[in-house]
């Protein structure tokens, strides 16, 4: 890895962590919406927290982020076991899009940074952000029989994008690592929300 590790420092395992967390209860909020066994609920945690990240790695080379450690797996158990004692009334709603945006803006930033940590071209590390956020995603719309969020023109790879470049960018100029990625995060989730809230969408093709 390069000087960029320096410069981002360990906090960014607390930001890898919080879109883990966010994505599980997002893929076991699914398996509640399907009403599915408990066994189905841990699944869908565990592939959609970890989904995109043990794809970057692999492009990467890194190691698979969570191989050498229970913390990654016992989080995406804990959401899964969440979801299910809760009441059902706590999750209703938009509960799920909510999460899936605190996550999408917490794995696109992280997922940049450690592209460029490395050694990534700042414009491919930009693309694993982007990926990291949105394949666990994908993964579990797939697999539970769900419209890809792909397929819809709501802001969601855009907001992905917008903390990956917003990462990238910062860091290369030279900002804090916890300071670029506080404005990263916060920038995409805000896109996110106003999207969830507003129906912002790009414009789809019509010729």
């Amino acid at each position: 890895m390069n000087e960029t590790v320096a410069a981002v420092g360990p906090w960014l395992e607390y930001l890898d962590l919080a879109g883990i967390a966010f994505f599980a209860l997002s893929g076991a909020l699914v398996a509640a919406a399907k009403r599915q066994t408990l066994v189905t609920f841990i699944f869908f945690a565990v592939i959609t927290g970890v989904g995109g990240g043990t794809v970057r790695d692999l492009l990467i080379g890194a190691p698979v982020f969570w191989i050498e450690t229970n913390v990654i797996l016992f989080i995406c158990l804990a959401a899964g076991l969440i979801v299910w004692f809760l009441p059902d009334r706590v999750w209703r709603g938009s509960a799920m899009l909510w999460l899936d945006a605190f996550g999408l803006a917490a794995y696109a930033t992280f997922g940049a940074a450690k592209g460029l940590a490395y050694g990534v071209a700042p414009l491919p590390a930009l693309g694993m952000g982007v990926l990291t956020a949105c394949l666990g995603g994908i993964i579990r719309d797939v697999l539970s029989g769900e419209p890809s969020i792909l397929m819809r023109p709501e802001l969601y790879v855009t907001a992905a994008a917008l903390s990956a470049a917003l990462m990238v960018g910062l860091l290369l100029i030279g900002l804090p690592g916890p300071i670029a990625g506080a404005i990263a995060a916060l920038a995409g989730f805000a896109l996110r929300g106003a999207a969830i809230r507003k129906g912002w969408s790009l414009p789809a093709y019509q010729r």
